[in-house]
């Protein structure tokens, strides 16, 4: 995600931008996905996995509501 955002920040246009920040949020679309699977062969316990899963809900809005205020 990291990695996708700062990709996208080098001498881009907004439009550019926007299209890393997308990168961003459907990579961490699948760090959630991970998560369930971790969680569901029993590799993370539920309390990590709801600790990790509203990390990832969090950041996600807040990514989400920094690439619409990108003009």
């Amino acid at each position: 995600m990291a990695l996708n955002i700062s990709e996208g920040s080098i001498e881009q246009s907004s439009q550019e931008f926007k299209r890393f920040m997308n990168y961003a949020i459907r990579s961490l679309a699948e760090v959630v996905t991970c998560l369930h699977k971790a969680k569901r062969r029993k590799y993370i316990t539920e309390e990590l996995f709801k600790n990790h899963y509203g990390f990832a809900f969090n950041l996600m809005n807040m990514m989400i509501a920094f690439k619409n205020k990108i003009k």
